[in-house]
């Protein structure tokens, strides 16, 4: 009979590092959007490019574990200290590395503000700040965590690319292509959880939007968690009647102003949605265009109406908000009754 003090000795018990434990296997069974992040920056890192990844104590939260494990020595955890992530990775960046550092979109969009206007935008240097669990997805972690005014924040800064991908896959894509993006990137992710819209290994272009239909009474422009709603939404309101478009506009800023002019020569009606604040967001940057170009079609910006969000599970607070499938299918109906009465 083996000794078992010799056997515990001999094969290290599984720990949170560890593929093998349990806790290992939930996060990224209840998380399994975020894989792609570790799973991207891996495939880069064997293609030979010089990526440093780093977290603010929150590797297990946005999957960068699992690249820690991988290349320990190009990964950094800083700690609750995000500010200096932000400078630190600015640093790095005029070395010649690649960075890449992640932490909670409440914590990037706001607090870090200053470092990424002047220590990264203002000096044009290539890192890729990804905020994760954007919008309402915290939940019971309260307003404090809710990240609803990143976007605005993130596009009012000069020479700062802002991308917000539908999914894990598109996530992957986007992260991939950014390699060849000569600008800061902000990636505005979910919690993992979100619904899966693209298939693995689907290209993806900045600053292009991918129309995935044209509709003459409304068209649904939607970033984020917003594209999978948006398109249960239209399949929904086609099998009523109405010719509904859905327009991914995972690039907010460059933002694709013509695909918005397509729509616009074609629908009487648009609706943006977003997990964010209807002021500054998604909402506003294509109201803008259609402001610059003179156009008159009717737009409304369905999102968090300019109120601090309330406390209870995401699911619960999607649903609140109008945020999810039912939701934008009954905000388009309002609209597009508003519309017929006017």
């Amino acid at each position: 009979m083996a000794n078992p003090a010799a056997v515990s000795a001999a094969t290290p018990a599984a720990t949170l590092e560890s593929p093998d434990s349990w806790q290992y296997r939930a996060l990224n069974a209840l998380n399994p959007g975020l894989s792609y992040l570790s799973d991207a920056l891996i495939e880069l890192t064997r293609a030979g490019h010089p990526v440093i990844a780093g977290a603010a104590d929150l590797q297990y939260s946005n999957g960068l574990n699992r690249y820690a494990q991988e290349y320990p020595d190009r990964y950094i955890q800083f700690g609750i200290s995000e500010q200096n992530m932000v400078s630190a990775a600015a640093g790095l960046a005029t070395t010649g590395h690649m960075p890449f550092v992640a932490t909670f979109a409440s914590f990037l969009g706001l607090l870090c503000c200053e470092q990424i206007r002047m220590d990264v935008a203002y000096t044009k240097l290539p890192v890729r700040l990804i905020g994760h669990h954007t919008g309402i997805s915290l939940g019971f972690y309260g307003t404090s965590h809710h990240a609803t005014e990143d976007i605005s924040t993130m596009r009012a800064i000069a020479g700062l690319t802002v991308v917000s991908p539908a999914d894990g896959p598109q996530l992957a894509a986007a992260i991939k292509a950014s390699v060849d993006w000569p600008e800061p990137i902000y990636f505005r992710i979910g919690r993992g959880r979100e619904p899966q819209v693209y298939e693995d290994g689907q290209p993806f272009t900045f600053g292009q939007a991918i129309v995935h239909a044209e509709g003459k009474d409304l068209t649904l422009i939607a970033c984020g968690i917003g594209v999978r709603a948006a398109l249960d939404a239209a399949q929904a309101l086609r099998a009523e009647g109405h010719s509904v478009g859905v327009i991914d506009m995972a690039t907010i800023k460059p933002l694709d102003r013509a695909a918005v002019l397509r729509a616009a020569a074609d629908c009487r009606l648009m609706i943006t949605v977003e997990e964010h604040n209807v002021l500054g967001g998604l909402g506003s940057a294509v109201a803008e265009v259609l402001a610059d170009e003179g156009l008159g079609v009717r737009l409304y910006r369905h999102g968090i109406q300019d109120e601090y969000s309330l406390i209870a599970p995401p699911t619960t607070l999607y649903a609140h908000y109008r945020l999810d499938a039912e939701g934008v299918a009954q905000v388009a109906r309002e609209q597009l009754s508003k519309g017929k009465q006017g």
